[in-house]
């Protein structure tokens, strides 16, 4: 299989490429970084990448991911995640692709109650973040290129995942660099934000198998959520990281890692997921947070990307 990978530099895309290229597939790399690089948000950039490629399945992954930060970024996360969408989109359809898999977020479904759980993908669609709010243009411009076009999308809703590589500013990482360096430096404190906010998640190792496994079994038109279907708080997942340091350390609410407005419980069902293509977890959470800890003790000074 010849796939096309936007956003392959990232943190989904650097575990997605070499997974595919295991799998025995022809993959071409489409980045902002790449050579040369490519940006999502020009339609003709990409329209001219695709049409050279001719790839059967287009892996959507370029995006602004971190949903705290779009507060203060709307417009240039609705371009990239929104106008980037439309246009691997379109260039999809001109590229005459099989098959395009639009990663999404399970922030678009917003806030909900305690009876909503576990969100099913007929769960109606109420974002309340500006992230939240371009996945979800970013969800229906698929729906739309499949009815309108005929272009064989899959919708995305992906809920939080972490593992190796990913960005000290998103939470499981954070917590591990933060343990990491107490370790280093004898400290015992380690800041958290709210340790009641309740996510359901994922090793990425497990979601790039699920977005190859939809690729192959999904059903063009169709919205699957990717997810575990179990739900772990902050305070879980604090405490399991600090249970694997020999240190003595103590969580700390600190108000600057608090956020205005935040989705207390977002855990999702993966039945649909399950049923179209026989996808289960592999990886569960005590080893993804080994390997997260391990390498936060590893590389002191990872960078911060997305």
């Amino acid at each position: 299989m010849k796939a096309a990978v936007t956003g392959s530099s990232g943190f989904v895309g650097r575990h997605l490429v070499p997974y595919l290229r295991a799998c025995g597939d022809d993959v071409v790399t489409i980045d902002h970084t790449g050579d040369p690089p490519v940006d999502v948000t020009d339609a003709a950039e990409i329209r001219a990448v695709l049409r050279a490629a001719r790839p059967d399945a287009v892996y959507h992954l370029a995006a602004l991911s971190h949903v705290g930060r779009s507060w203060d970024t709307r417009e240039s996360v609705f371009r990239v995640n929104a106008l980037g969408a439309l246009n691997v989109l379109r260039a999809g359809t001109d590229a005459g692709a099989g098959r395009v898999l639009v990663a999404g977020s399970a922030d678009v479904y917003g806030a909900v109650s305690e009876a909503d759980l576990p969100l099913t993908e007929d769960a109606p669609i109420r974002p309340i973040t500006p992230y939240g709010a371009s996945k979800a243009a970013a969800d229906v411009l698929a729906l739309q290129a499949f009815l309108g076009d005929g272009l064989p999308t899959l919708r995305v809703r992906a809920f939080n995942h972490t593992g190796p590589g990913q960005s000290a500013s998103m939470l499981v990482p954070g917590l591990a660099k933060r343990v990491a360096e107490a370790e280093r430096s004898g400290g015992s404190k380690i800041n958290v934000g709210n340790l009641d906010v309740v996510r359901d998640l994922s090793d990425v190792r497990d979601v790039v198998r699920a977005y190859r496994l939809l690729i192959e079994h999904g059903t063009p038109g169709e919205a699957y959520n990717v997810c575990s279907g179990r739900g772990a708080s902050v305070r879980e997942i604090a405490e399991r990281l600090i249970a694997m340091s020999d240190s003595v350390l103590t969580l700390i609410v600190d108000s600057e890692l608090l956020r205005t407005i935040d989705v207390p419980r977002l855990v999702g069902s993966p039945a649909k997921l399950i049923a179209a293509t026989g996808w289960e977890p592999e990886i569960d959470l005590r080893t993804t947070m080994h390997d997260v800890l391990s390498e936060a003790r590893m590389r002191p000074e990872a960078p911060l990307s997305s």
